[in-house]
């Protein structure tokens, strides 16, 4: 991924893609912890923040699986348009957006049920990376085959499409517009059409259906790492940081007047949470961009770096590695000198730390699963 015609890797994006993923690699514990030992009210709050509503509303661990979709949109125009503007075919292109989506797809089935581990009928095929795999993929071909302008029509028809859609098909034994875990269409043609198990039995919050709208979080990036990439002699640093504030902030206006009527809801992955959790993806961008790329404040990025070049990794590889366990024989027996609240918060700072000296390892070694 080049900036520009120069070799120069956008550490921006890796700082807050190691970012993002901190939180569902043990960053969220911190806080659930101290909140849970001590009661300080900060930490009740942000421990409040990192959780999901139950069904509509919104809170800061909601950014975490959108804003991973729109940095893969953000590295779109790097990764695909240098080639593009360098002679290469779409044609010659396509192949591999779509093997890369249908990977992370296959992942994401692996991740969920193992390796001939669950019984067909009891698998359950949606999954965050199945749905970034297909929302990215489908983004990655609108940007490969449509121009700029055409683009923006595809945006604002999948988020007005599917708005028009939840809102007036009538679920069969449903009043329409209804939008509750029951009765919303979403999840009705998610259980037609899905094999195996859905996650919440009659709803899955990474159906087939609401990843149609995640592609327009694609394209949230994509429209960024446009402007990121376009010649700094047509547009500075400073003025990308303020058309991403602004688009940022403008997003959120219309997300809070569209909740009125169609509520912000990462189930469904409303057209109103796509421009809440967008907005917010697009404002982190452009205070990363302007710390790290602008500012060049770097130092600091290290420690999100490692984990950021290896995101996938670190999503999945919990999933098969113990390093509570680990952590606990490494570190159990000095916490167990301090004070029970010491040992809770020293326990989960230990499990990161393991965590991260195995992403460290694997960085040191250039070793990054590339899809």
């Amino acid at each position: 991924m080049k900036e520009n015609s120069t070799s120069h890797r956008l550490l921006s994006l890796d700082t807050l893609r190691g970012f993002d993923m901190f939180w569902i690699s043990g960053g969220e514990d911190i806080f659930a912890v101290l909140a849970k030992v001590t009661g300080w009210s900060w930490a009740v709050l942000i421990a409040h923040q990192l959780t999901h509503p139950d069904w509509n509303g919104f809170r800061a661990y909601d950014l975490i699986f959108p804003t991973f979709l729109f940095m893969a949109g953000v590295s779109t125009p790097f990764s695909l348009g240098s080639r593009l503007e360098k002679g290469v075919p779409a044609s010659d292109l396509i192949r591999k957006v779509i093997q890369r989506g249908l990977i992370l797809v296959f992942l994401g089935v692996i991740y969920n049920n193992g390796i001939f581990h669950t019984e067909w009928h009891n698998m359950r095929y949606p999954s965050v990376l199945g749905r970034i795999g297909l929302a990215g993929m489908f983004a990655q071909i609108i940007y490969l085959y449509t121009g700029k302008t055409s683009r923006w029509i595809w945006f604002a028809g999948l988020l007005l499409g599917y708005w028009a859609f939840m809102m007036y098909f009538p679920v069969p034994g449903c009043e329409a517009g209804l939008m509750t875990m029951e009765c919303n269409p979403a999840s009705y043609f998610d259980r037609m059409i899905l094999p195996g198990r859905l996650h919440l039995k009659i709803h899955d919050p990474e159906g087939l259906v609401s990843t149609i709208p995640a592609i327009a979080t694609g394209l949230m990036g994509i429209f960024s790492g446009e402007i990121l990439r376009t010649d700094p002699t047509k547009l500075s640093q400073n003025k990308k940081v303020l058309y991403l504030i602004a688009g940022g902030v403008v997003s959120l206006i219309i997300s809070q007047l569209w909740d009125i009527v169609f509520p912000i809801n990462k189930n469904l992955w409303t057209s109103s949470f796509v421009l809440c959790a967008g907005g917010c993806s697009v404002l982190l961008l452009a205070f990363f961009y302007w710390i790290v790329d602008v500012l060049n404040y770097r130092r600091w990025t290290f420690f999100f770096v490692v984990i950021g070049m290896n995101s996938i990794v670190i999503y999945m590889v919990g999933r098969y590695i113990d390093f509570e366990y680990t952590a606990e024989a490494l570190f159990g027996g000095l916490l167990d000198f301090f004070p029970e609240p010491v040992q809770a918060v020293g326990g989960v700072l230990a499990f990161i730390g393991v965590q991260w000296a195995f992403m460290y390892l694997l960085w040191r070694n250039k070793l990054f699963l590339k899809v």
